[in-house]
């Protein structure tokens, strides 16, 4: 029951700061560079967009088996193998073709085994007389979440760059990602960018193509401007989007409108110097998606490894170009499977309803705790009081975003910390009861109940750790407040509501105590 000097500057200090940390949440900003951070609200209290995005994992089996159709055809020209009918079945996940002549089946599929071997994703087989490739199911599933992961790091990069404030994106399940978008009431402008996978190709168009079949390798794309004008693009890719390091709007110098810069890394640079040298006078197209932008004719070679787009752009659609370049290609299409907004005026109701609750609840505790305990129910609300104080405060520094359910989660706090007083006061009448004097029936009553408090505490923490790191959306928003408010209980109970008790013990020598 006794506290030394710094053990009490330290437990007030650590509510002043508590406070002084809250203060942001209730001010604005000074014109002075101090830190200011405060929580910011989620979408159910601040209105907003929400979209529920799937990641198409048919279009990352049909690009895996276009890549692996281009591995074979190179492994079997490099041993001098011939190769015929090759035909792709994505629903079942094979590629198969025939070799040139019949005896050369074996010599291929031990020309291939490098892309089978070693615990790879295909296994081969072959089955009267033709070579069939089948994707492993479970490398499958392991590139569909590696996709997601990815997805979700681009999805972030593009929405960034339009300025959304606090946008929270997370994965659910498997194939899903979520994006909530506070203060954005029309998504559409976000649906287009995250609906666009942004994968930029530079290919060569075909020579002698006439009509609008596609002459051997080349396969014919509609032009960007003109859906109805195919244009043979070759299949094989010159130069990957992969490799550009920044893009950026800027004016055509030709024509005054709006067009899209582009660099390259030194392979970038070093690809399309090459292709553009050895090809002076063809056509080249630049793709996005299957669809042509534009194909120039090459009138010299270009080696300063960067270059522009003119496409009839408008001023939003070379921005938006530029930031997808920029944020980088999705490893396949995502599309809106689900899509809410809520009003400003929606979001202000929710605050104005979670606020009176907060309140209500708040008072209703303190007139029971002043009612049925007295002075030290009046010290017990001191504490509650500092709780509710410290929470804010956690969550302001860490500039945490505060839904409904963390709303409920402060209130059921504040229920949670009650009980840790109530068992430590019931303790203390017990100990009264028992005919204790006054410092032994508290020190009797805080010993007996601490171990009880702390194990509770401690059992309820671990539970709320696990649905933070396990739950989404409004799930973690409980789970987060509940959590820190489990410590500033612990803090509040143990600490300030004992220093009030034995300092007014130490000050006062009662015989008697007010419970």
């Amino acid at each position: 029951m006794y506290y030394s000097r710094p053990t009490m500057l330290g437990v007030l200090g650590v509510c002043v700061l508590g406070l002084l940390l809250c203060l942001p949440n209730f001010m604005r900003a000074p014109a002075a560079k101090l830190p200011w951070h405060q929580i910011h609200l989620g979408l159910d209290l601040r209105g907003g967009s929400y979209l529920l995005l799937r990641l198409d994992q048919q279009s990352l089996v049909d690009d895996r088996l276009q890549g692996l159709e281009d591995q074979v055809k190179q492994v079997l020209i490099e041993k001098n193998l011939g190769y015929r009918d090759f035909h792709k079945d994505g629903s079942a996940r094979v590629l198969s073709f025939l070799p040139r002549d019949a005896n050369e089946a074996q010599a291929s599929l031990t020309a291939l085994s490098a892309l089978t071997g070693n615990g790879g994703d295909v296994a081969a087989a072959q089955d009267q007389g033709r070579i069939t490739l089948s994707l492993n199911e479970a490398a499958l599933k392991q590139r569909a979440r590696e996709a997601v992961s990815q997805s979700i790091e681009i999805v972030r990069r593009r929405i960034d760059g339009t300025g959304a404030v606090d946008p929270e994106i997370t994965r659910q399940g498997d194939d899903r990602i979520v994006v909530e978008l506070p203060g954005i009431s029309d998504p559409e402008h976000i649906k287009r960018l995250l609906g666009t996978t942004a994968k930029m190709t530079f290919r060569m168009l075909a020579n002698g193509a006439g009509g609008n079949v596609a002459p051997p390798g080349a396969t014919m794309l509609p032009d960007m401007s003109d859906n109805n004008v195919l244009l043979p693009v070759m299949d094989h890719v010159e130069v990957d989007g992969a490799a550009l390091t920044n893009a950026g709007t800027t004016i055509d110098q030709k024509d005054g409108g709006w067009a899209v810069s582009f660099s390259f890394n030194r392979a970038g640079a070093r690809a399309f110097a090459q292709t553009t040298t050895q090809n002076v006078g063809r056509r080249f197209a630049i793709v996005l998606d299957n669809k042509v932008i534009e194909a120039p004719v090459i009138n010299e070679p270009i080696t300063q490894g960067s270059g522009q787009i003119t496409g009839r752009f408008t001023a939003q659609a070379a921005t938006d170009l530029a930031l997808m370049l920029r944020a980088g290609a999705l490893p396949a299409p995502l599309a809106v499977i689900e899509q809410r907004s809520i009003g400003p005026s929606l979001g202000a109701d929710s605050i104005r309803a979670g606020a009176i609750s907060l309140g209500i609840g708040f008072v209703l505790v303190i007139l029971f705790m002043a009612l049925f305990y007295g002075r030290f129910g009046l010290y017990a609300n001191v504490a509650l009081l500092a709780n509710l104080v410290l929470m804010t405060a956690i969550l302001s520094l860490f500039e945490a975003t505060l839904t409904l359910p963390g709303m409920a989660g402060m209130l059921l706090t504040l229920g949670m910390a009650v009980d840790a007083n109530i068992l430590i006061n019931e303790r203390i009448r017990e100990e009264v009861g028992r005919g204790r004097t006054a410092l032994a029936a508290m020190q009797a009553g805080f010993e007996r109940a601490s171990s009880t408090i702390i194990d509770s505490n401690a059992t309820a923490f671990l539970a709320h750790v696990m649905l933070f790191v396990f739950g989404t959306g409004p799930v973690r928003g409980f789970a987060l407040t509940i959590t820190i408010g489990i410590v500033t209980t612990l803090f509040t109970t143990m600490l300030l509501s004992r220093l009030l008790m034995v300092r007014w013990y130490a000050l006062t020598r009662p015989t008697e105590l007010p419970v």
